[in-house]
């Protein structure tokens, strides 16, 4: 294989690309699909979509004329082979690590990556904004969007094509179905683009309207006229029902082969000279070319390290290390929920990633997978709730801030009994600026009627958890706990009642406070343990809850200290050791008050270790600023 490659280190850019004979493509697409399944296997990252979207990849640089031409990649993690072919493949074994190239699309990163694309479903709205500029300037630019993993189940997607439909805007949205986000697509629409794709008779007569189509141009424009007509009738008669996405103004090609590359270059030819809003449906399989990955697409969808010859996963836990806040997550709702018959779980196309597969084996009639859809979690849970459910609604921290109004409006505002889970909440490492989940704290502790809590450990999850869910607590409830390690490995403990809006005193002392919420108060926690062995005394509370906060403990600590340093996982704009500012203010108390937290900029990739050094809140950030408050 090494003396074949000579191709793709020769490729720096779409330019070199569209030198090569077609014959010589698929060499290319071999070569790409090796390369990322060479880099990935060491330098864990987004594994199986990339790999599904090679020949896709090639063919579009290869017929487009990037980067005038604007590709928009949704969901963002398909796009390793396109960043490969523009320009970063010798710096792509930096992917997702500190200073690094991102994971996603990222503008500044490439003129040939149009838009930031780490969460899903924005590409239809910015490629129609940028088809709509490129008219209103007479430029002859063609737009793309390329849409899979399940994206397309999310609002946002069909506000877009709706939109671009009613402006018979001159754009090409190109639906990568690969059936699957990280778990398998549920929905109407799933069953929708199966009856397509599944249709024996609708597809004979496909391929020979497309051959009609595909000779128009040499016997006149009426019988591109016709095959035109002729295609829509046949396929609402076939089909039993009309095409959903002509009935919002798009011209429907498709399905075809997503892997077969030759067709696919011919098929992008034509339908450059077809004006107006197309879509063009691409069946591919997710993990192409990776046994493993075809058949465990879950698991490769971002599988960590693992060997390139076997496919088996380098693990590097064991069994006496603490388990993941999710797992602690998963095992304990489905604990509670056996135990109370009105709880029910609900996610937005995560039901792995958040663990509530788990409940979802034993007890799917209680268990929801809506699909990449937030909005609809939130406003569905608020139905369940006025219905007398208690809805569990797992959203990852940076995905619910897409459902911010839903939980205002819908859930706050009417005092609905809603627990939400909120899961990668402040640093999630290397998928960068657009995951980590900085906001929550902030945005969630200003909604009134909303409790705002963070565990310290898995302990302290279980146990907010069976308090969130007691009737006692009928009103919106937040618990948002971070991505990683749960701290402690004696966690299955019978579960207690927390009181809403209590800390809990970690340690006793009397040279400074330290006032911390949720998992960074281990951090602190192991400072002030070293400090102790020098005779500096630290008081350190682990103060469980942004909203409402606890009262006593804030009246006690403005009174016995001058210096107080809070800490959290989230941004100091707005957060929690602004609510402690506050109370100071209010209280016309007068500290020191420093606070350590996520800085007031985007933090980028990298490691949580690195990350939380650079945000200066480390095991060792925070002892040198307790030591810098202490020296004065």
């Amino acid at each position: 294989m090494e003396t074949e490659r000579n191709l793709l280190k020769n490729i720096n850019s779409p330019e070199d690309l569209r030198k090569l004979d077609q014959a010589d493509l698929m060499q290319v697409c071999d070569e790409l699909r090796q390369f990322i399944i060479d880099s990935v296997s060491n330098n864990p990252g987004h594994f199986g979509a990339s790999l599904g979207v090679v020949e896709l990849t090639v063919a579009l640089h290869y017929v487009f004329n990037t980067p005038f031409d604007k590709l928009v990649w949704d969901v963002g993690h398909q796009a390793y082979g396109h960043k490969i072919l523009t320009g970063r493949r010798d710096n792509f074994d930096t992917n997702r690590k500190y200073r690094g190239i991102s994971g996603f699309p990222k503008m500044e990163e490439s003129e040939y990556d149009s838009f930031g694309t780490g969460h899903s479903s924005t590409s239809i709205s910015a490629a129609l904004g940028m088809a709509l500029a490129a008219k209103r300037k007479g430029e002859k630019k063609h737009v793309v969007a390329i849409i899979g993993d399940g994206a397309m189940t999310a609002g946002e997607a069909f506000e877009g094509l709706n939109n671009a439909g009613a402006a018979k805007s001159d754009l090409l949205v190109i639906l990568n179905d690969n059936k699957i986000a990280i778990d398998p697509n549920v929905g109407a629409l799933k069953e929708y683009l199966l009856d397509i794709t599944t249709s024996r008779s609708y597809n004979r007569f496909k391929d020979r309207v497309w051959n009609l189509l595909g000779k128009a141009g040499k016997v006149g424009p009426k019988a591109r006229t016709l095959a035109s007509q002729l295609e829509a009738g046949f396929k609402s008669t076939i089909l039993d029902r009309s095409n959903l996405f002509e009935g919002l103004g798009f011209r429907y090609f498709g399905p075809i082969d997503g892997h077969d590359l030759m067709h696919l270059i011919k098929v992008l030819e034509d339908l450059k000279r077809i004006p107006g809003p197309k879509l063009l449906h691409c069946m591919t399989v997710k993990g192409k070319g990776f046994r493993q990955a075809e058949e465990n697409q879950t698991t490769f969808h971002a599988p960590g390290k693992f060997d390139k010859t076997t496919g088996q996963i380098i693990s590097s836990s064991s069994e006496n290390t603490p388990p993941l806040y999710q797992d602690v997550f998963g095992k304990t709702i489905l604990e509670l929920a056996r135990e109370n018959k009105k709880i029910a779980g609900i996610t937005p196309a995560m039901p792995t990633g958040c663990s509530l597969c788990i409940m979802m084996k034993e007890i799917p009639e209680r268990t929801f997978d809506v699909g990449i859809a937030e909005q609809h979690a939130v406003t569905f849970s608020a139905g369940l709730a006025t219905q007398g459910m208690i809805p569990f609604c797992n959203i990852y921290s940076s995905f619910i801030q897409r459902a911010y109004d839903q939980v205002i409006h819908d859930v706050a505002i009417q005092k609905l009994h809603v627990v939400f889970c909120v899961d990668r909440g402040g640093i999630v490492g290397s998928d960068g600026a657009t995951h980590h989940g900085f906001f929550d704290i902030a945005f969630m502790r200003s909604i009134p009627n909303m409790v705002v809590s963070a565990p310290m450990d898995a302990v302290e999850l279980r146990n907010l958890m069976y308090t969130a869910q007691l009737e006692k607590n009928s009103g919106p409830f937040s618990i948002r706990y971070p991505r990683g390690s749960a701290a402690i490995t004696d966690w299955i403990k019978p579960f207690e009642e927390i009181s809403v809006g209590k800390a809990r005193l970690i340690s006793e002392g009397s040279d400074l406070a330290v006032l911390s919420l949720g998992h960074p108060g281990n951090d602190v926690a192991a400072v002030a343990r070293k400090l102790r062995d020098e005779s500096i005394s630290i008081m350190h509370y682990d103060m469980r809850f942004a909203a409402p906060p606890d009262t006593e403990v804030l009246h006690s600590v403005f009174r016995n200290f001058k210096k107080i340093l809070t800490v959290e996982d989230g941004v100091l704009k707005g957060g929690f050791g602004s609510a402690v500012i506050e109370f100071m203010c209010d209280n016309h108390y007068t500290a020191e008050v420093r606070r350590l937290g996520i800085p007031d900029y985007f933090v980028e990739q990298g490691s949580p270790e690195e990350l939380y050094r650079e945000c200066g809140f480390d095991q060792e950030g925070i002892e040198l600023t307790i030591r810098e408050m202490l020296a004065k």
